[in-house]
């Protein structure tokens, strides 16, 4: 782990992780910044922050219910590792699945690095066949 001013304990991680979900689920953009650093990269692409921001907005249109729940959380910093779980009911088509307005549960799977307090790396998978199950 860092050490100096740099250097994030676990819980203090966890906390702003926390912070991070919550301005998520009330869908706050204008503060998603104190999350997400500028260069984000996600699932190996740089996408930056607005490039992030325009997905999770993207997210949100297509499944209206959309709310992230922390099933699982552990911090190692400068990493946090998540399983989200969502009860939700996407238009149209999910993941290239056929969903309709059909209500699904599903996790995904989250990896995150943090550079200081800001989230920089993520590498997302979400569990598709849970869903195709429920098809």
């Amino acid at each position: 782990m860092k050490t100096g001013a740099n250097a994030v304990m676990k819980t203090d991680l966890s906390d702003i992780y926390r912070g991070y979900i919550a301005c998520l689920n009330k869908q706050d953009w204008p503060k998603l910044g104190q999350f997400v650093h500028d260069d984000a990269c996600y699932n190996g692409k740089r996408i930056g922050l607005s490039g992030y921001r325009e997905m999770l907005e993207r997210d949100f249109r297509e499944i209206p219910d959309l709310y992230f729940n922390i099933q699982l959380l552990i911090s190692d910093p400068p990493r946090i590792a998540s399983r989200l779980g969502f009860d939700c009911r996407p238009r149209g088509k999910f993941l290239g699945l056929d969903v309709n307005g059909k209500r699904i549960s599903f996790a995904e799977n989250v990896f995150y690095e943090f550079q200081g307090e800001k989230i920089e790396i993520v590498w997302s998978v979400i569990d598709k066949a849970a869903i195709e199950t429920q098809l």
